[in-house]
C-alpha cells in the first residue's frame, strides 16, 4: 500500500531537541557576550546553520520519510549529521569557547589523556569508520531502524565520531588544536574514504540489503532497490565534494597566512649595515 502524499510535508516533532538546540543556542550568545574578544559573524552563522540542520534532520518530512518509507532519506539525514552538523558547529565556536566546554574534562589527566588521543586524526578517522561502516551493515541497520533506543544510539554515534573526524581541520581548541594546514590537506584525501566505502558497498550490491525497506510502503516511483541505489549514490557525491570544498577552503587559508607572513617579514626593519 502506498504511503500518503503528506508525508513530504508533514512529520514527527521532538520537542526535546528544540529544548536542547534553544539552550546550546542561549549557551553561545550568553558566552559572546561575556567575551572580552569579539567573535565574528561568521561564527555565529555557522554554529546557528548547525543547530537548524540538526533539527531540520531529525524532525518533519525528512525524519518521517527516514524511519518509516525511503531509504534514500535516511542517507541525506546520515549526511547531514556527519558531513555538516559537525563541521557547522566546530567552525561556529571560537577557541573560547570549546576550550571552556574541555576545561571540566581536561583538568583531569585520565579524561585529558583519552580527550587528546580521541582528537588525533589517525584515532578519529578510525572510529568515525568503524561506526560508519558498522552502523550501514544490514543487521545494525535493521536493529536501529526497529527500535527507538538503537536508532538513538546510532545517531549519537554518528554525530560524535563525526565530531572526531572533523577534530583535526575545524577545532579552534588551544587546549586540542586542529593540525597544521600542510597535515590537514593530506588527511582531507583520506576524510572521504570511509563514506567513499560504504556508498561502493551499497551502490553496488545486487540486491535490496535492508529488510525494513524491502517491507515498507512505497511513496514515489522507486522500487526498493532502485531506493537503495539512489541512497548509495547520494552518499557517493558528497563523500567526495565535502571533503574537496574543505580542501579548497584550508588551501586559500594556508595561502592567505602564508602571504601575510610574508608582508610582515618585508615590512620588518632591516639592520643596517
Amino acid at each position: 500500500m502506498d504511503a500518503a502524499p503528506s508525508v513530504w510535508l508533514t512529520g514527527s516533532v521532538h520537542p526535546e531537541l528544540f529544548v536542547i538546540a534553544g539552550v546550546a543556542g542561549g549557551a553561545w550568545v550568553a558566552a559572546r557576550r561575556r567575551a572580552r574578544a569579539g567573535v565574528g559573524r561568521g561564527r555565529a552563522v555557522a554554529f546557528f546553520a548547525g543547530l537548524a540542520v540538526l533539527l531540520a534532520a531529525l524532525n518533519g518530512p525528512l525524519h518521517d520519510l527516514s524511519e518509516r518509507y525511503l531509504f534514500s532519506a535516511h542517507m541525506v539525514q546520515h549526511l547531514l549529521l556527519t558531513l555538516a552538523v559537525p563541521p557547522l558547529l566546530l567552525a561556529g565556536l571560537p577557541a573560547f569557547m570549546l576550550d571552556g566546554l574541555l576545561a571540566p574534562l581536561l583538568r583531569h589527566a585520565g579524561p585529558a589523556a583519552v580527550l587528546r588521543a580521541l582528537t588525533r586524526p589517525v584515532p578519529a578517522l578510525l572510529l568515525y569508520t568503524v561506526a560508519l561502516v558498522a552502523w550501514h551493515l544490514p543487521g545494525p541497520y535493521d536493529t536501529a531502524l526497529a527500535s527507538h533506543g538503537w536508532h538513538l544510539v546510532e545517531h549519537v554515534t554518528l554525530l560524535v565520531t563525526a565530531t572526531l573526524a572533523w577534530w583535526p581541520v575545524l577545532a579552534s581548541s588551544a587546549r586540542l588544536p586542529a593540525l597544521p594546514y600542510g597535515a590537514q590537506i593530506l588527511y582531507l584525501f583520506a576524510f572521504g574514504v570511509p563514506m567513499t566505502l560504504v556508498a561502493a558497498m551499497i551502490t553496488g550490491a545486487e540486491r535490496v540489503l535492508y529488510a525494513f525497506y524491502a517491507a515498507a510502503p512505497r511513496i514515489g516511483p522507486l522500487d526498493p532497490f532502485d531506493d537503495q541505489r539512489l541512497g548509495g549514490l547520494l552518499m557517493w557525491v558528497p563523500a567526495g565534494l565535502i571533503p574537496l570544498l574543505a580542501f579548497t577552503a584550508v588551501f586559500f587559508r594556508w595561502a592567505a597566512e602564508e602571504a601575510d607572513d610574508l608582508d610582515e617579514s618585508e615590512r620588518a626593519p632591516r639592520p643596517t649595515p
